[in-house]
This record gives C-alpha cells, structure tokens and sequence, in this order.
C-alpha cells in the first residue's frame, strides 16, 4: 500500500511538472499566455473533455475502449437541441432524455461487448457510425441554435470567472476518483482488467461491473454534450469529430494503461489539462493546425512509449 501510494505521488508530481513546464516555455515564447484570461479560457473550453475522460478512464481500467464518445455525444447534444427548440422543453426536462439517451448507448456497448465477447472496439466503432447518423436524422443534418436557454451553464460566474460546466466537471473527477479507489467497484474495475479470469474464477460476475463502466461513460458523454452545447449555444450534429481520440491521449498521457488494470481518473484530468494548455501554446504562437497534430501526436506516441518502458520495467522489478 505505500509502495502503491509513493508511485501515485511520483506520477501526480512528474505529471505536474509536465504541466508547469509547457506553462512556463509557452510563457517566456508568448508574452500573452501567462495571464488568468488565458488560463481561465483553456479551463472554460474543456469541460466536455474532461467528463468524457473520466468515463474513458473507467472503460480503460476495465480491459475496454469507446471509440463512440464523440458521435454520442453529437447525439445527446441533437437530443437537447430538438428537445428544447422544436418541443420547446425547457433545460431541466430535456436534459434527463439527454442522459438516458447516451446512457443507453454506453449500455448497448458494454452488452454487446461483454454478452457476445466482441471486443469493444468494434462494437463502438459500429456506434461511432449509428450515433453520428442518429444525430443527423434527428436534426435533419442542421445546427439547432438553442440560444439563452442553456447558456448559463457554459457562461463564467463573475465571482471567479470558471463557468458551472467546468466546476461540475472537477466534481465528476472527484467522485470518480473516489468510486475507482474508495470502493469495492473501483478495486473490481481494476481487477477485471488485470486480469479477468481470475476475478470470474474467484466467484465475481464480471459482466455487470463491465457493463456499468460503459454506462457510466456514456452518462459522462451526455454531460459533456450539454457542456458542449451550452457553450456553443447550438446542437451540432458534426460535433465532437475526434473526441475519442483526445479522451484516450489525455488518459494515456495520464497513465491510464491500454491493457486495462491501471489508470487514474485525476492523472487522467492532468492530462486532459496538458493537452489543453499544449494546444492553446502553439496556437497562440501561431503554429498551423497541421504542424499542431504533428506535435500532439508526437506526445501521444511518447506517452505511450513511456507507458510501456514503464509496465517493462515494473514486471522486471516484480
């Protein structure tokens, strides 16, 4: 348990000084990134992020992957949109259908997946393709603007200048840290993804725990979509196009492993915040998009290494 706990602390800090890091070459490049509009900004833009990260974190734990958080995310928000302009619903009525909506979806994935032994990166992919066309039907392939109605929750309170999306977004990372280490569905997630057999061996039904991890995700995907949409004021049904791709850097960079069993849901936050910061840099330097996924792919595939360099030489210490 101590050896357990100093990693943590050694992985939290390293993390940390990556992040100071950027803050500080991008500060001394830019003579404008080193101000609290700045940093409140990178903060405000990526609540979304940061939910669907969480719920990313836990499917990865658990030996899975969702390659759908994007395109179910689109389909919450075209939920909400419709809702809300065509049905004239208010936030508070639409956004339960919302949640339900993408829960579903997480639990089609975890069903299929576990009931049928698909691995889950087919069956979200084949979601990937239904939600994206789920969203067009239902908005007719047109942005719904929504307008006042749901833009408080993305709008920045006077008094400290971080909009309710973010703050809401912090709580999921607590909470979700707290089910994933303080309780027994936390250490199963973990279990099953070490090593599955063993847990199922022991007596514990796997599938349910499995399952629940999708749910989750997908619940999670639903409040980024009304983080996402109340900041953009609009239902997008192109919304979110490679989201998936930004959860699993920010989890990977985190430290979350992708041969399930080992992850953190504040290391994960830490990476969303890296990414964040990383790409608002080199924007403000003026780097072109394509040089800019040249560089976050570059960081991707060292996270990666080191992750490998790292369960390498875990085992050798083992």
């Amino acid at each position: 348990m101590k050896h357990q706990l100093t990693q943590s602390v050694l992985q939290y800090a390293g993390l940390l000084g990556v992040l100071l890091l950027l803050i500080a070459v991008f500060s001394l490049s830019s003579e404008n990134f080193f101000q609290m509009q700045t940093l409140v900004t990178i903060a405000n833009s990526n609540p979304d992020l940061i939910f669907v990260s969480v719920g990313m974190t836990m499917v990865l734990i658990v030996g899975g992957i969702d390659l759908s958080v994007g395109s179910v995310l689109a389909l919450g928000s075209a939920v909400l949109g419709v809702l809300m302009v065509h049905y004239e619903w208010g936030l508070l009525a639409a956004l339960p259908v919302c949640l339900l909506a993408t829960g579903l979806c997480g639990l089609f994935n975890g069903m299929v997946s576990v009931w049928f032994s698909i691995p889950s990166f087919i069956v979200t992919l084949g979601m990937l393709e239904m939600a994206r066309g789920g969203s067009k039907v239902l908005t007719d392939s047109q942005s719904l603007y929504i307008g006042r109605s749901i833009e408080g929750f993305g709008e920045p309170l006077q008094s400290i200048s971080l909009s309710p999306a973010f703050l809401v977004a912090v709580g999921s990372v607590i909470v979700g840290q707290f089910l994933l280490t303080k309780t027994v569905f936390g250490r199963y997630l973990v279990a099953i993804g070490t090593n599955a057999e063993a847990v199922r061996m022991s007596g514990i039904r796997t599938a349910p725990i499995t399952v629940a991890a999708f749910v989750i995700s997908g619940v999670l995907v639903g409040m980024a979509a009304l983080a996402q949409t109340s900041r953009l004021s609009t239902a997008d049904p192109n919304a979110a196009i490679g989201l998936e791709l930004a959860a699993i850097a920010a989890c990977v960079i985190g430290g979350t492993s992708l041969m399930g069993g080992r992850g953190s849901v504040i290391a994960s936050f830490i990476g969303v915040l890296i990414i964040a910061v990383l790409q608002s840099g080199l924007a403000q330097l003026g780097v072109e998009d394509a040089t800019k996924q040249l560089i976050t792919g570059a960081v991707i595939i060292l996270a990666v290494l080191l992750d490998a360099l790292r369960s390498r030489f875990g085992k050798s210490d083992a």
